[in-house]
């Protein structure tokens, strides 16, 4: 059981999106669907199938790669053995625990039109975690945290709408 728990990232939105999801694959399966009766009559028809399959395998795509994004990350320290932990929570509910000493990178990525912010985690010999966009953290906490990761912020690549960069 943990003694304390410090809060490194938190995102503003921490559900699956399942509903709206399932919705629209509902939704476009049934305009295909309905569209390919109407052209039944045509000579053609294996494209709306088709196209319905690939939109469905592309929705099934992104819900497993949203599903692995990071929802919050926080310091848990008092453990049993006495070394703090990197407790991560992903979106599909997963938790993760790592060793701090082995972050190499966080990036903080600022959005230049709302008061938000993305973070992406890399860990050593492990894949790049993204994390869902948040509030803004304190750098100066994830510093001290992980003493050997190189953690740096910075503004989005694009600029603010209708203003040329």
């Amino acid at each position: 059981m943990a003694v304390s728990e410090d809060l490194l990232w938190d995102a503003a939105d921490k559900s699956t999106r399942t509903i709206p999801r399932l919705r629209r694959v509902a939704v476009v399966a049934g305009c295909l669907g309905l569209f390919g009766l109407a052209m039944w009559m045509g000579p053609d028809i294996r494209w709306a199938a088709c196209a319905a399959a690939v939109y469905v395998l592309v929705e099934i795509a992104y819900w497993a790669w949203d599903r692995r994004r990071l929802v919050e990350a926080r310091i848990v320290t008092g453990e049993p053995d006495g070394r703090a932990r990197l407790r991560l929570r992903h979106a599909g509910g997963r938790i993760t625990e790592h060793d701090p000493h082995q972050v190499t990178r966080v990036l903080i990525i600022h959005d230049n039109v709302v008061d938000s912010a993305k973070l992406r985690l890399r860990l050593r010999g492990k894949r790049l975690f993204f994390g869902r966009p948040g509030r803004s953290p304190v750098l100066t906490t994830w510093r001290e945290t992980c003493p050997r990761a190189s953690v740096n912020d910075r503004n989005a690549w694009w600029g603010m709408p209708g203003i040329p960069d």
